[in-house]
């Protein structure tokens, strides 16, 4: 009922809807044309004829025609309509003020999709609806000028559509990502900056993604239309070439170098404008990207390097410039620099640089009887040039794309499809030329179906609503299109006709335009020019420049180009150019761009026409580049040029303006009141046309008809607002006389009490002030006596003060003065003694150089005369005079200590007799007393108590027993004191042995010393090894030092063989089972060579250097436990088979302390080289069971080398113990760091026993970490076969290592002093012994850790009841008493809450820290790590067993040689 009521009320309205004939009155909001704004609103003011007055909103007074101005809807929604059909007013003002409201409040497709509507996820939404529904294939088409935001749009189609289509995987990507990733590539090589845009894609792109039968994403492809070939040679200023160019000058250095490339200011094809750079962009990060999009997509690096090769030809290419030759017509490279773009093209594109020369600058013309070949002049040369450099640049960038689709992959068998058009926009410039014609042709192609598609829409919604629409007016630019390419007189035609010709010109080809084409309307000839022609697209009127038409439409590929280029070395570069079939090549060599451009825009249009077609017009707000900006004109400009004012008009012609029923009642019900209450009834008067405006389901109005309704509401609402403002006026005057009458009634009531009150007051006041004067004079009183109390004691106290802050002053400045007094002449004492030392010094100083300058004079003198060596030789005599002193006094002393040895005996075995005697005679007197004691008790009365009897026995047994036991004391004491007394006499023995080697090598020294010169060896060689050890560096001497010196003893034989065995040596030899071979091979060739026994001899500097460089690199803990295996094993022979002059002992073991290096204590002992050679490392010990090794006498080069090589040992097992300690020391720190990580986590509400469960399996983590890293340590020294004695010295000091840092670790932070922490340590520890159990360590390498220092005194319960003694004694018995006591007072129980030691114990423990304070004891409570060396050559030599060398086998190096024959084991 509700239904038919509101279809009556709706007849009638628009029966007077017809009624009406005002539409623009006074007061009228409309819009006017503006040559700024485009449109501008405003109020008409007055109405004259067919003129109207209008006040614009800018304040200015306009007068426009009445038929061009156009109503505004005064309600239309603040944020516009999200369809524009729903406008009231559907003109292109209205479109433009709806577009610039939803623009102003960012209604744009930024938003996500459901936040937003329309929006292009809503388009993707509809198509992808729409196939899978009605299983046809639909189509999205983008368009808009360039900068518009085509590209991102076409992205968020792609990116709904997948997700839409269930994301298939290709390879481990989507094909949307696919499709994105490429983008980068093709925006690299296609893409560039124009004047509107930085990034303008300048080739057109239809995607189109295949789906299958379920609606599941199955296959994609990308497809270009005319890539603008002609920017790559020429372009115009601010433009840029192709981003590609750019980003390859940007690359890093090497790939710049690579290339031969520089600024892009240097190459011809790039500075015809001046923009290089892009604001906000940096070239160098779009190669990275670029490079690695490429990866992406699936080009592999060497088709990367061959792309950029490619592109860097070109920029060469470009610099070729030509000048003429010597012949007629003829043409030559101009200069060097084109030469060497020449000779660099030719080398990137890997073909041959005079062929190239000849292709450029030649032309074969082949006829019947000949071949012809033809030079070209400079300007066709340069033709030649830019067209081989077109044709490269494009087979790249279709290679680019077929790689791409490749990449991707189609599906041969798919259902549907969803194509992605973006295409470039109307194009209108200044200069218009062969790349706009074929744009704004696709454009018209475009704008046709985009026609069709909205008059087929209309036509829909007019049979849906059954409307006659046959008398609706559809234009259509199929004349246009004609105009364009129909053949075969179209445009296309003509320009492929005059292509055909060699003698055609554009100014031939322009007047075969203006022949053909004079009457046709859509073809407009300019008065001006003789070669431009302007078309009347449906955008608007656009003229061309046909100065290049003919050679951009060229595409045909110059022979001697092709030959050129599929012969090139390069695969990529031929692949390019493959060879043409021999049919192609007999028949016409003509392709033209136009034709083949216009077959891709049909495949393209019946594509579209099998799709449905969806559209968005993409529109830029302004020309900036800058948001908030908003122009009107350019808007328009783009409304027009796509085709959306078009689509106005044909909705205009039919009726544009659609209402619902609810809202065309809503808003026009007030006009006829009695159709809204339903007393109104419908008359049917047979009149049916007034029943075509209502139809099913809305109102439909012509254009214009909705301005008429507005105007008579607007009337209706003015005549009711004027009687409402009437009843308001009245109401308002009454409500405010009432007001007033009441106000002043109350007004004077107020007054009356008002002047009562006052008299009151008055009264009151009076009484009060008497009051107040009363009390305020006795105050005043008060207070000035108080103030005079209180002023009379601050004088007082301020007088008493005063005087003892002088009397103060005084005793400080007494007591100043006197230490200022003291200060002063202390002061003065010192500087006159530092003056006194510093003259003495400096009179000394000058003294000795005075005597030192003479001394210098006279052995000049001496030099020069020339008895120089006699008194150089009696100098030597003296020296050996002075050791023969030496040496007697060496003997005298010997004698003595040989005397005082035997005193020392004799005294200790008269000691030892007497000792032996008083023990016996106290062992009689102890029988005697036991038999006396015996024989008493026999005899005693039995009378006598057994109380008594037992009391006496007891009394003397007790005596008996306590002498015994004193006895005892004093017979171990002597037996002590024996073993001491046998101790020193067999140090004295060894002494004696020591004394002999002395003096053998004493005699050694001394022969060297005698039969060498003094100048030439000691200053030679002597001098520069001990320089060289002292500064550490001795593997850095150059072998000339040793080569220049002459070799005595040995020939030009003996020197190759030493260079082959330093060669050998130099090489990783491995082991022969646990046996170095580097060693073995070194030592037999020096016994064999006889090495050891000669004076002078490089071969022991030789090796030494060798060894030095092959351990530069301290962080190979390979290479070091290699070289520390040969290094001890070629000792341990030389300490078994070297002596000095026949003498052999055992040396004492040598004690290093941490503060002296061996290099250090190396250089002391050579100070006095050869003399002072330190022996105890010469000798070394010679152990039994070795005698099979022979014994030879060492000279001094041998002694010395075996210095050396113990240096060399020692440094190589400091390098390998520090490579360790660093490497476990971060994992050290991390498992002092870890229990407090562990207990953080048993904040968070965990259970005590989850928590610490998990802490300590972090804490055994890193422990397992650092026994990993032991592991690894071990094996590398097992596989090297280090001495297992030096493997349990390094382990040894890395335990010791550990020790100390954990023990420091815990007194230095309060957190680590913890129980938990103690039970984590102690954990942590087991962990490690464990290893070392498991690793077959020896006991000895856990010594100190075993019995861990730490975990006892924080894990000992009930400490609180412990005493000092048990602590110090019997529980920590290493820990000294400040630790003791930095422990207990750090210590905190985490776990169970309970307290460190008593009080007392810790204020014992203060005392003891006192007294040893006073003593002048190490208050330090931190450990020390060790870092000497822990063994010497004799500790060594006793722990390794003997080396059986007769079976080695030789390296291949020498085995051959016939020098080195000896090294070959003997067969039995």
């Amino acid at each position: 009922m509700l239904k038919i009521r509101t279809l009556d009320s709706l007849n009638i309205m628009v029966a007077w809807m017809h009624v009406a004939t005002v539409n623009i009155t006074v007061g009228s909001h409309v819009w006017a044309e503006d040559p700024d704004e485009s449109w501008i609103d405003g109020v008409v003011s007055k109405i004259t004829g067919k003129d109207v007055e209008i006040n614009t909103s800018n304040g200015k007074k306009i007068t426009e025609k009445l038929s061009k101005i156009y109503p505004k809807d005064m309600e239309a929604p603040p944020g516009g309509v999200d369809d524009m059909t729903k406008l009231s007013y559907l003109h292109e003002p209205g479109v433009l003020q709806n577009l610039r409201t939803r623009y102003e409040l960012n209604e744009i497709y930024g938003a996500p999709f459901g936040e937003l509507s329309p929006h292009v996820f809503a388009v993707a939404d509809v198509a992808y609806r729409a196939m899978v529904n009605e299983g046809k294939s639909n189509s999205i088409l983008v368009s808009g000028e360039s900068g518009a935001g085509k590209t991102e749009t076409t992205k968020m189609l792609m990116r709904y559509l997948a997700y839409l289509g269930g994301r298939v995987a290709t390879e481990g990507r989507t094909v949307e990502q696919q499709v994105l990733e490429s983008n980068p590539v093709l925006e690299a090589f296609g893409n560039a900056k124009t004047v509107r845009n930085n990034n303008s894609s300048r080739f057109g792109k239809f995607v189109e993604i295949q789906f299958d039968k379920h609606g599941r994403i199955s296959g994609a492809a990308i497809r270009t239309y005319l890539l603008e070939r002609s920017r790559v040679c020429q372009v115009s200023d601010p433009e840029r070439n192709y981003h590609c160019f750019y980003l390859l000058c940007a690359a890093p250095q090497e790939e710049v170098e690579k290339y031969k490339l520089g600024s892009p200011k240097n190459y011809h094809y790039l500075n015809q404008s001046k923009c290089y750079e892009l604001v906000g962009v940096s070239d160098a990060q779009d190669y990275l990207e670029t490079r690695r999009a490429m990866d992406i997509v699936g080009i592999s690096g060497k088709e990367q390097e061959a792309i950029f090769r490619v592109v860097a030809a070109i920029l060469h290419l470009g610099n070729i410039v030509f000048a003429k030759g010597k012949e007629v017509d003829s043409s030559v490279p101009k200069d060097d620099q084109a030469k060497f773009h020449l000779q660099t093209t030719a080398e990137l594109l890997m073909c041959d640089a005079k062929a190239l020369e000849d292709a450029l600058c030649k032309r074969v013309m082949v006829t019947p009887e000949e071949v012809i070949k033809r030079s070209l002049d400079p300007r066709s040369a340069t033709i030649s040039r830019d067209g081989l450099a077109k044709t490269v640049y494009s087979r790249l960038f279709d290679w680019l794309v077929d790689k791409i689709n490749n990449s991707i992959g189609q599906d041969p068998n798919s259902k549907f499809l969803i194509g992605v058009l973006d295409i470039y926009g109307f194009e209108s410039f200044k200069s218009n030329s062969f790349e706009q014609f074929c744009i704004n042709f696709t454009n018209e192609k475009l704008q046709q179906h985009f026609n069709q598609h909205v008059f087929k829409m209309e036509q829909e919604e007019y049979t849906k609503e059954k409307i006659n629409w046959s008398y609706i007016e559809f234009v259509d630019n199929q004349d246009v299109l004609d105009l364009i390419e129909k053949k075969p007189g179209g445009i296309i035609a003509l320009l492929d006709e005059a292509c055909m010709f060699p003698k055609s010109t554009h100014e031939t080809f322009a007047n075969k335009l203006y022949q053909t084409f004079k009457n046709h309307k859509r073809f407009i000839k300019p008065k001006l020019s003789r070669t431009d022609f302007t078309i009347a697209h449906y955008a608007g009127d656009v003229p061309y420049q046909s100065d290049q038409f003919l050679d951009k439409n060229k595409d045909y590929v110059v022979p001697e180009h092709q030959d050129l280029l599929s012969a090139s070395k390069c695969s990529f570069v031929s692949g390019l150019f493959p060879p043409l079939p021999e049919e192609t090549s007999k028949s016409s060599k003509f392709s033209s761009i136009g034709s083949r451009f216009k077959l891709q825009l049909q495949s393209l249009m019946e594509t579209l026409n099998s799709t449905e077609p969806h559209y968005i017009r993409c529109v830029k707000p302004n020309n900036k580049l800058k948001p908030a900006i908003f122009e009107n004109i350019n808007v328009m400009q783009q409304l027009r040029c796509g085709g959306v004012l078009e689509a106005i008009r044909i909705s205009m012609a039919g009726y544009p303006t659609r209402r619902p029923f609810f809202e065309f009642i809503n808003r026009f019900g007030i006009l006829l009141p009695e159709a809204l209450e339903g007393k109104l009834q419908l008359k049917t008067n047979g009149n049916t046309f007034l029943l075509d405006f209502i139809r099913i389901t809305k109102v439909f109005l012509r254009a214009g008809q909705m301005a008429e309704l507005d105007a008579k509401r607007a009337e209706l609402l003015n005549a009711a607002a004027k009687i409402i403002q009437g009843r308001i006026c009245t109401h308002i005057s009454r409500k405010r006389f009432l007001a007033i009458r009441t106000a002043s009634v109350d007004l004077q009531s107020i007054c009356r009490g008002r002047l009562a009150s006052k008299v009151y007051g008055n009264k009151r006041s009076q009484a009060a002030a008497l009051k107040i004067q009363k009390n305020a004079r006795r105050y005043q009183s008060r207070q000035a006596y108080k103030k005079l109390h209180v002023s009379v004691l601050v004088i007082q106290t301020g007088m008493r003060a005063m005087a003892a802050r002088k009397e103060l002053r005084s005793r400080n400045l007494n007591k100043a003065a006197t230490l200022v007094q003291a200060q002063w002449r202390c002061r003065r004492a010192a500087v006159y003694y530092k003056k006194l030392k510093r003259g003495c010094i400096v009179t000394q100083t000058r003294w000795r150089g005075r005597v030192a300058r003479r001394e210098l004079r006279k052995l000049k003198m001496a030099a020069r005369e020339t008895g120089a060596l006699k008194e150089a030789k009696d100098k030597l005599e003296k020296n050996v005079e002075e050791l023969t002193w030496r040496l007697q006094l060496e003997k005298r002393l010997r004698t003595d200590l040989e005397e005082a040895k035997a005193q020392e005996v004799a005294k200790l075995q008269s000691q030892l007799q007497e000792m032996q005697r008083t023990i016996d005679e106290t062992n009689e007197l102890l029988e005697k007393e036991r038999e006396s004691a015996k024989k008493s008790i026999e005899e005693a009365h039995a009378v006598v108590q057994e109380k008594e009897v037992l009391v006496e026995d007891t009394g003397k047994i007790e005596s008996l027993t306590e002498e015994l036991e004193i006895l005892k004391a004093t017979l171990d004491s002597e037996k002590k004191r024996a073993e001491d007394a046998e101790a020193k006499y067999h140090e004295l023995k060894v002494l004696e042995e020591k004394l002999a080697n002395i003096e053998s090598e004493n005699r050694v020294l001394r022969q060297q010393a005698v039969s060498m010169t003094p100048n030439k060896f000691l200053s030679g060689r002597s001098r520069s090894v001990l320089q060289d050890l002292h500064s550490g560096s001795i593997n850095q001497r150059e072998p000339s030092e040793v080569e220049e010196k002459p070799q005595k003893y040995l020939n030009e034989k003996q020197q190759e063989n030493q260079e082959l065995l330093i060669r050998c040596i130099a090489q990783h030899l491995g082991f022969a089972g646990n046996r170095p071979v580097a060693a073995c091979i070194i030592y037999k060739c020096l016994l064999q060579w006889r090495s050891f026994e000669v004076e002078r001899t490089s071969v022991f500097d030789r090796i030494i250097q060798t060894i030095g460089n092959a351990i530069e690199t301290q962080d190979n803990n390979e290479v070091l436990a290699y070289w520390l295996s040969n290094a001890s094993t070629l000792l341990l022979l030389l300490q078994r088979t070297l002596k000095a002059s026949g003498a052999a002992g055992m040396t004492p073991q040598r004690r290093r302390s941490s503060s002296a290096t061996l290099f250090g204590r190396m250089t002391q002992s050579f100070r006095g080289a050869p003399q002072g050679v330190n022996i105890a490392l010469i000798n070394g010990g010679i152990t039994s069971g070795v005698d099979t090794l022979r014994q030879v006498e060492a000279k001094y080069p041998a002694l010395l080398f075996k210095q050396q090589l113990t240096a060399y040992v020692e440094k190589i097992y400091g390098m390998i113990r520090d490579n360790l300690k660093k490497e476990i020391s971060p994992l050290l720190g991390l498992c002092i760091q870890a229990p407090r990580t562990s207990r953080a986590s048993l904040v968070k509400g965990a259970s005590r026993s989850v928590a610490n469960s998990a802490g300590q399996q972090a804490l055994i983590a890193h422990w397992q970490g650092i026994v990993k890293s032991l592991g690894k340590f071990l094996n590398t020294l097992k596989e090297n076969h280090v001495p297992p004695f030096l493997v349990r010295k390094v382990f040894t000091q890395i335990f010791s290592f550990i020790n100390v840092q954990l023990f420091n670790s815990l007194l230095l932070r309060r957190e680590c002093c913890s129980f938990s922490n103690g039970e984590y340590v102690k954990a942590g520890l087991a962990e490690l012994e464990h290893w070392c159990y498991d690793a077959t360590m020896s006991t000895q390498v856990w010594l100190g850790m075993s019995s861990s220092i730490y975990g006892r005194p924080l894990v000992i319960h009930q400490k609180s009841k412990k005493t000092l003694d048990e602590i110090s004694h019997d529980l920590c018995p290493v820990l000294s008493i400040q630790q003791l006591y930095r422990i207990s007072t750090m210590y905190w129980d985490d776990k169970y809450g309970t307290h460190s030691v008593s009080p007392d114990v810790i204020a014992n423990m203060r005392v003891l820290m006192t007294e040893d304070s006073n003593n002048a004891v190490s208050n330090s409570f931190l450990l020390d790590d060790d870092s000497s060396i822990p063994f010497s050559v004799d500790d060594l030599s006793k722990s390794m067993e003997q080396i059986d060398i007769a079976d080695i086998e030789p390296p291949p190096l020498i085995r051959e040689n016939i020098g080195f024959s000896f090294l070959l084991p003997r067969s039995d």
